[in-house]
């Protein structure tokens, strides 16, 4: 048996959103948006080290601050070469892989986090896991997680937007690669609870009134939207941004 794989989690985080900007540490429920996140990486209790990558922009003053105030380690670097950013994360908290979150995605399930993290440790030689390679999750509960080869991989030849989104030059390029995609039922792919815009924030807004401040099970989610079908309208029509536009 070999050693135990030491999986890092990095969240992306920074206060200059083009389309809602503040929206990591807008209030929900009580706590940050950052906060809904880091909530749900702990609960998921399956990564060795949680730092979030912000940027050197006095904006994300506010981000260090609120890090700060969650326990949680930080790191800041460039503001859109995200995959230097996390490069550097890793050499003050060294790891065999790298689980990406994004600082916009509050109703993340710690379960699904669990899920991917031993699936990874228990396939040989993976590359890159995620459960956006064949969408079935609604956007804004995906989770991914890169390899530390296949990282530094792209760190070397990524350029343009595959620099924003850290691992999109591994999916896109995958060369000889593993890759390995993850899908859950029921799917619910069309449905969205990241937040983007002021649309995404009333829909997640009413969840987190009628739901409670927790963290709630992807059916349990997929099921109650399912039911209210007012409430996914709220945001049917935010489209989101393609890759390029980053």
């Amino acid at each position: 048996m070999g050693l135990r794989l030491r999986i890092v989690g990095i969240i992306q985080a920074r206060m200059g959103s083009t389309r809602l900007p503040g929206k990591v540490l807008r209030e929900l429920g009580g706590r940050s948006v950052l906060g809904w996140v880091v909530r749900a990486v702990r609960e998921a209790a399956a990564i060795d080290d949680l730092v979030v990558a912000t940027t050197t922009e006095a904006a994300d003053d506010l981000v260090v601050a609120e890090c700060r105030r969650l326990g949680v380690f930080w790191h800041r670097g460039p503001v859109d070469d995200v995959l230097t950013r996390f490069t550097q994360v890793l050499r003050g908290h060294p790891g065999d892989a790298v689980m990406r979150f994004t600082a916009d995605c509050p109703l993340l399930d710690p379960v699904v986090i669990r899920e991917a993290a031993l699936v990874f440790r228990a396939v040989p030689g993976l590359d890159y896991l995620s459960t956006s390679l064949a969408r079935t999750l609604p956007r804004g509960l995906d989770v991914e997680i890169a390899g530390l080869a296949a990282l530094k991989r792209a760190d070397l030849e990524a350029t343009a937007h595959h620099r924003t989104h850290v691992t999109s030059y591994i999916y896109s390029h995958p060369g000889e690669s593993r890759l390995l995609g993850l899908a859950y039922t029921p799917a619910a792919a069309d449905l969205r609870v990241t937040l983007d815009t002021e649309d995404d924030w009333r829909l997640i807004s009413r969840v987190v009134a009628e739901l409670g401040d927790g963290c709630v099970p992807v059916r349990s989610l997929v099921g109650w939207l399912r039911d209210r079908p007012e409430v996914c309208e709220l945001n049917a029509h935010v489209a989101q941004k393609a890759l390029q536009e980053a």
